[in-house]
């Protein structure tokens, strides 16, 4: 699975300095703070870290960051964007994390749980295990109740697509046995105008919305 994400990096970085994915971003970054509530030194695991995108402005509150990546040219990418900041990479699978029990304060993964389709809980239950007790475990993938998920998944020419299970909040609550917080946003979509998408995320926010096309669910570990 890791050699798909290999010449990624770049790509995936740059989508974000479009108009829309921009405001994309704006939007995923600030629900996914609210539901992790990173606080000054604390000890995060971003599990899928990616190129760092989210671990980004876990690093901005003053958290320490770990972040376990199986692709390498990610986790480099990842590697420098938090130069000089408390960000420590392991190349590792999120099945089987190489950690400690509670190990960390909170556990979070982004836009990676989708990589994994039976042995999803598995991972979830991992993310448990090294998080420490009264900690949050964060689980962030796109909806599958959202127009984003069925465009990504009508894209056939590169093999990330071919590989995903987008899930609803009721299949990313089933992945563990306690009931998780969760929320979502992105309402609007990739073909809006730029102008209109603050007018259209704020309706769906205002309505509570369950099919904004970034999902988070938020666990408390007991």
């Amino acid at each position: 699975m890791a050699e798909i994400f290999d010449d990624w990096p770049e790509k995936y970085d740059k989508w974000f300095e479009t108009p829309i994915g921009s405001l994309v971003k704006h939007y995923e970054s600030r629900l996914f703070l609210e539901m992790v509530r990173p606080e000054q030194g604390e000890k995060i695991l971003d599990a899928g870290c990616g190129t760092g995108v989210f671990t980004a402005d876990l690093l901005a509150s003053g958290a320490h960051l770990t972040g376990l990546e199986l692709s390498m040219p990610m986790l480099r990418y990842a590697g420098k964007r938090s130069s000089g900041l408390p960000f420590h990479m392991v190349q590792g699978d999120m099945r089987r994390l190489p950690f400690a029990e509670g190990f960390f304060g909170k556990t979070v993964s982004v836009t990676a749980i989708e990589f994994l389709h039976e042995d999803a809980p598995d991972a979830v239950a991992e993310m448990f295990r090294v998080t420490r007790p009264s900690g949050l475990v964060v689980v962030a993938s796109l909806n599958a109740l959202s127009p984003w998920a069925s465009r990504r998944k009508a894209v056939k020419d590169h093999p990330i697509f071919s590989h995903v299970r987008f899930r609803s909040p009721s299949e990313m609550a089933a992945l563990a046995r306690l009931q998780p917080s969760i929320r979502t946003a992105v309402h609007f979509l990739k073909d809006d105008d730029p102008s209109r998408a603050k007018e259209i995320e704020e309706e769906g926010e205002a309505r509570g919305l369950d099919t904004g096309a970034f999902l988070v669910a938020c666990w408390k570990k007991p």
